[in-house]
């Protein structure tokens, strides 16, 4: 469904400088159709960059990305993304958000509105589709971008740190909701996240990378039962399993840590 082979990724410095930084370097994975796949490393290291470069969103890039057998060099009618970041219209209501896709698309009003429903029934926002972003909580808009990007029907779902934002409680719940959802249409989705209970709580596999420049430094299959809630997170093998890509994490946390202190400090990145 998707295979990534040797990218790397240099960004100049804004001032068009001499010094570059080296965001990536030589990364290769491959995800499976309908598989949870989980990327998960330390801050500046890269995640955000790689989701994006398979997004299409970044085109410049060494190495390759396919979906299927086509090269991305640009977005994909393949791909949905969901961002960390506020991305609902505070102009439109819960429906007219989810519908904005589809609107695009030049889907007939009816069809649409439909569509639009149906999705937020299955996300649990079923009586809100009337509902501005601002009488929502971040929970609930997060559950928007979700239906939004969901309804374009795509076969990969690309999650950059989408419950960054969200305290603890809400992050599980939330999880737990996308699993259910992800078992019904058959998703095949990427996420990034800095939080190893999740990417355990969510993932058929996950992938540490190293402090920047990015590279993959282990990938874990998290041989957990299916259908999965997040009643998994107390047991035991749960626990031996986030011990185990911690592991793999801490030094590599460490390092980034220390390069972010340098560049804080006005040394080279």
């Amino acid at each position: 469904m998707l295979t990534v082979k040797g990218v790397s990724k240099i960004f100049d410095t804004p001032d068009n400088g001499t010094e570059s930084v080296r965001a990536l370097e030589d990364v290769s994975l491959d995800v499976k159709e309908g598989e949870f796949f989980s990327i998960i490393g330390p801050s500046g290291c890269g995640k955000s960059t790689l989701i994006r470069i398979i997004a299409g969103l970044i085109p410049s890039y060494d190495g390759e990305v396919r979906i299927g057998p086509e090269r991305v060099n640009s977005p994909h009618p393949w791909v949905g993304m969901v961002f960390q970041e506020e991305s609902t219209f505070p102009w439109r209501t819960t429906v007219g958000n989810v519908e904005f896709g589809l609107e695009m698309r030049d889907v007939p009003p009816a069809a649409r509105r439909t569509k639009a429903l149906e999705m937020l029934d299955l996300v649990g926002l079923g009586g809100f589709e009337h509902r501005y972003p601002s009488e929502l909580s971040g929970g609930m808009k997060q559950r928007v971008a979700i239906a939004r990007a969901l309804v374009m029907e795509p076969k990969i779902l690309l999650m950059d740190e989408p419950f960054g934002a969200l305290d603890e409680q809400t992050r599980i719940i939330l999880g737990e909701e996308l699993l259910k959802i992800r078992d019904k249409l058959r998703q095949t989705i990427v996420f990034v996240t800095h939080n190893i209970n999740e990417s355990v709580q969510l993932s058929n596999r996950v992938m540490v990378m190293t402090a920047r420049p990015g590279r993959v430094k282990a990938v874990f299959r998290i041989d957990l039962p299916h259908p999965r809630d997040s009643t998994i997170i107390a047991s035991e093998k749960f626990g031996q399993l986030v011990g185990q890509v911690w592991g793999a994490l801490r030094d590599e946390s460490l390092k980034g840590f220390k390069q972010m202190e340098k560049t804080n400090q006005g040394g080279r990145p």
